[in-house]
């Protein structure tokens, strides 16, 4: 197991301010005065070369790379009144929750590729290389957000020789920051006359959503949020009758189908039989491709399950902050029916540094009066105000999810390799490269969508899947996912580090119970 990369219990404790002094040579040199080429050289090779001696300060900064073990009791910290606080994955997968190899969604067969040109090099030389590695990033990530084009250029140039998207989970995880960092400075260097970045931001590939597939076969991060979101539905929905009224579910931003399979058999397998009606109604951003042949293989899988499904799209709005909030009226809202909003990583793309996207979209969603609101999210602060605190966050995030691959998946596996460049690499991009409304990736923290979903007047529901979760991790074989409840929110980590949140909502009334 690569031992890279290793965290303290609290990311929130990273002193930016320090950071930002220690690893910007340039900005120092200015304060002190100086300038000269014999400096800039010296500046260069105290980066190349860190000093041993260095303060415990930034020895705490840079070995908060190097050890995951930090993160061993951050579900105890966090709440010490749940039994399953911390689950390691164990037991047998069950019906419901298990891959379903008669509905793939998607993607092929593992393949490997042979070795052969590749440089799959030797774990970045040691303790040593990794701490050089660390502190390239780190200076260049200063460097690049203090606008100094010639160290930045000086600085990626120094990256180039050690990131490798071949190598161990560090090296290869540093090549996709580096690769950020390259794109933010060639953004800055084309600012237009109004001083923003240029547009450029994400887009729905076929790439990408062939890394999603992929992901979703070889990692538990997404079937996670998947089960847990599904089995608030089916509780939700037994309390509405016996088991025969028609339930609505809207998928915010709609790109696939590969949620419903297990949700559809389990509702064909409950004991008073499937409801009267499943209808499904995705809103769907313009350039989403190949979703209307996983439709038609979801309504094949539904009838052969005996589940009458009726599935929808409609484009997604943009909702006015400012007007009156709402939904477009061909969602079909019907009297009778169970109400279910679903919102699977998507409600993060509508945080804006106003936060007026994010309240007129909840306020909307509010009014339909749902059921249930179902909302999974990475667990992780990318939407901090400054570059450099940002950089730090999300490089601290994107390493354990590099070192989870790094376990699960072989170095020449062609799998991992399009899952860190189409999905996990396009992210780091968006997070690093852009600002305004082009950068998309704005996650959040866990008690931060907690504030803003009560703000919106909902009360969170306990998750109650924790079991089942331990099940599902199982089918994996990969020792390292740990599972955590955090005040009705169950949470997915890495070595104990939160990577994922799954949280259900609902709005205040006579037969509800909060677990805020």
């Amino acid at each position: 197991m690569n031992a890279w990369l290793s965290f303290p219990p609290y990311t929130e404790t990273i002193n930016h301010e320090f950071a930002i002094r220690r690893f910007c040579p340039a900005r120092i040199e200015q304060e002190q005065g100086g300038g000269g080429e014999g400096e800039w050289e010296d500046l260069m090779n105290e980066i190349e070369q860190p000093s041993m001696a260095a303060s415990s300060e930034e020895d705490d900064l840079v070995d908060s790379f190097i050890n995951m073990d930090g993160y061993e009791n951050y579900y105890d910290d966090k709440d010490d009144n749940h039994d399953d606080n911390i689950n390691q994955a164990g037991g047998e997968s069950r019906l419901g929750f298990e891959h379903d190899n008669n509905f793939r969604g998607g993607g092929e067969e593992e393949e490997e590729e042979e070795a052969i040109g590749m440089n799959y090099g030797d774990g970045g030389g040691g303790v040593d290389g990794g701490l050089q590695l660390v502190h390239s990033l780190l200076a260049c990530a200063e460097a690049v957000g203090c606008r100094d084009i010639r160290l930045a250029d000086s600085m990626l140039g120094r990256l180039w020789r050690s990131a490798n998207c071949y190598g161990d989970s560090l090296q290869r995880v540093s090549y996709w920051f580096t690769m950020g960092l390259k794109s933010r400075l060639s953004n800055i260097q084309s600012l237009n006359p109004k001083g923003v970045f240029n547009q450029g931001g994400m887009s729905v590939s076929s790439e990408k959503m062939e890394a999603f597939h992929l992901l979703h076969q070889a990692t538990p991060y997404i079937a996670f949020g998947f089960m847990a979101a599904n089995d608030a539905i089916v509780r939700a929905g037994k309390g509405k009758g016996n088991g025969n009224d028609s339930i609505h579910i809207i998928d915010l931003g709609m790109e696939h189908c590969l949620q419903w399979p297990p949700l559809i058999r389990t509702l064909a397998q409950q004991p008073g039989g499937p409801p009267k009606k499943v209808r499904i109604t995705g809103l769907v951003k313009s350039g989403v491709s190949g979703l209307e042949p996983a439709m038609k293989e979801l309504a094949e899988y539904a009838a052969a399950m005996g589940v009458p499904l009726e599935l929808n799209t409609v484009p997604e709005p943009e909702l006015d902050p400012a007007a009156a909030p709402g939904f477009p009226t061909s969602l079909d809202v019907r009297e009778g029916e169970a109400l279910f909003v679903n919102s699977i990583m998507h409600l993060h793309r509508y945080v804006k540094e106003s936060r007026g996207s994010l309240t007129a979209v909840l306020r909307a969603v509010k009014n339909l009066r749902p059921t249930l609101v179902t909302v999974v999210e990475k667990d992780a602060n990318h939407n901090g105000p400054f570059f450099l605190g940002r950089f730090l966050e999300s490089l601290h995030y994107y390493s354990a999810i590099f070192d989870s691959l790094e376990a699960c998946l072989p170095r020449n596996s062609l799998q991992r390799m399009k899952i860190e460049r189409g999905y996990f690499g396009e992210e780091i991009k968006n997070i690093v490269a852009y600002e305004g409304s082009e950068r998309m990736e704005r996650h959040e923290r866990t008690e931060q969508w907690r504030r803003q979903l009560r703000r919106a007047g909902f009360q969170a529901v306990g998750m109650k899947t924790m079991s089942q979760a331990r099940m599902m991790l199982s089918v994996y074989g990969c020792d390292g996912y740990s599972l955590g409840s955090e005040k009705g929110c169950l949470l997915l980590g890495w070595k104990g580090k939160p990577v994922m949140m799954a949280s259900a909502w609902q709005l205040p009334g006579p037969s509800s119970s909060s677990s805020s």
